[in-house]
């Protein structure tokens, strides 16, 4: 049993070392998207106009009107002092040339106080990667690859490592298994009990070697981070496949509340959902009904997503919009075309299956435990990456040993 086993992780290990070097390093890079972001674009994110700030729903009007082509679909509430007010925005369904537009970005930075443009980028770009666009496309890199679009389907990459997500998580149970001593009679192993056997796995030789550093690095570094390697797996697995296994599953074993989201269909294209209710009213309408439910934060952003025809009113405080903590801001949901209230999500609030959702970026990001989370997320992103590493040279090393012994037996039997 234990040789099937010790197949199954070489095999696995092997089909999934690429694709989990690649996002350990991105990982690491991507817990702190936001700074790494400041740092390099302080002329995207900084403003220093004095003065007090215009409304940000009639600085997203003004953005609509310079550019016919997009609707504005983000909007942050109240900027923080000296930084810019970075709308997000969608392309339009052109009816004329019966397609969506391209504009070429999807962000448009303003200047608070006078509306003026500071510059504008296409989040996520693949090419050219500039230095505008580098921490976004290691973060798509890190969940999609960048795999293309094929066959009307942009989604492979994201189903592609939800799959070496699942291989991961199933695979950590047998990489943990396999650095289980094996149960033998204490007599034939100096009278040492079980528990002192599996003692030398927790410890690295680091003068022994460059074979067992390689191998302790691997085996250790695996059992002393096993529970966070397992988190990191299976919230991959859940954010990467939800829709499609994550939240179907769920459903069936416990009680789970929908979304908005989870209940209606995507539209594209031609069908795409023109809202008839516009942000502001939107917000009014929700903050209104969080005065009544007695929250104390303000609505802090609005999203509107045209392919499901819903708004997301997002409540916290100025600076609290990058997940400071916890499993994220209170959010009430509208109807695009009516206005009516669809539902409403609280954290910490539900069905012990409405948290452990709630919880699964959170989680895969760290930003559940705030800053101290991300450091011990962009830590694991280097250990999977040397995790990664390791392993192909084990299995490399080993590959080697089998041939030598192979062509040592053939060189016997010829002899003989």
């Amino acid at each position: 049993m234990r040789a099937f086993w010790t197949l199954v992780h070489r095999y696995a290990g092997l089909l999934t070392a690429a694709f989990l070097f690649v996002s350990g390093v991105t990982g690491a890079v991507i817990s702190w998207d936001h700074e790494l972001d400041d740092l390099l674009n302080p002329h995207l994110m900084e403003s220093h106009t004095p003065g007090s700030a215009q409304p940000a729903l009639l600085l997203a009007q003004k953005v609509e009107a310079q550019y016919p082509s997009v609707r504005v679909s983000y909007v942050p509430l109240h900027p923080e002092p000296g930084r810019s007010l970075a709308l997000g925005v969608s392309p339009r369904y052109d009816p004329a040339a019966k397609a969506m537009t391209e504009p070429g970005f999807n962000q448009v930075f303003l200047d608070p106080v006078t509306g003026a443009e500071l510059g504008k980028r296409e989040w996520g770009a693949v090419w050219p990667i500039s230095r505008e666009t580098f921490v976004s496309f290691l973060y798509r890199l890190h969940y999609t690859l960048h795999i293309p679009e094929m066959w009307g389907i942009d989604r492979w990459g994201i189903w592609l490592l939800g799959v070496i997500a699942m291989i991961w998580t199933v695979d950590c149970f047998v990489g943990f298994y396999l650095t289980l001593p094996v149960r033998r009679r204490q007599a034939a192993v100096g009278g040492k009990s079980w528990g002192a056997r599996w003692k030398p796995a927790w410890k690295v030789r680091w003068k022994g070697g460059s074979s067992k550093l390689n191998f302790d690095l691997h085996r250790a570094f695996s059992l002393w981070t096993w529970a966070l390697l397992l988190i990191l797996a299976f919230t991959a697995f859940s954010l990467n496949l939800y829709s499609e296994i994550f939240y179907p599953v769920m459903k069936t074993v416990s009680e789970v509340t929908p979304t908005p989201f989870d209940t209606r269909t995507m539209k594209l294209g031609f069908e795409v959902i023109e809202p008839r209710v516009g942000f502001e009213k939107v917000v009014q309408a929700a903050s209104s009904e969080a005065a009544r439910r007695d929250w104390e934060a303000p609505a802090g952003g609005v999203f509107y997503s045209q392919e499901y025809g819903i708004y997301m009113v997002s409540f916290f405080e100025p600076g609290m919009d990058h997940g400071t903590g916890g499993v994220g801001p209170p959010v009430l949901y509208y109807d695009g075309v009516d206005g009516r209230l669809l539902g409403e999500r609280q954290p910490w609030k539900g069905s012990a299956a409405d948290i452990f959702v709630q919880a699964q970026f959170p989680l895969h990001s760290g930003r559940i435990l705030g800053i101290p989370g991300r450091i011990l997320i962009s830590f694991m992103g280097v250990v999977v990456a040397m995790l990664s590493v390791t392993g192909v040279i084990i299995w490399w090393r080993k590959r080697a040993s089998r041939r030598v012994v192979k062509t040592q037996r053939a060189a016997e039997l010829q002899e003989a």
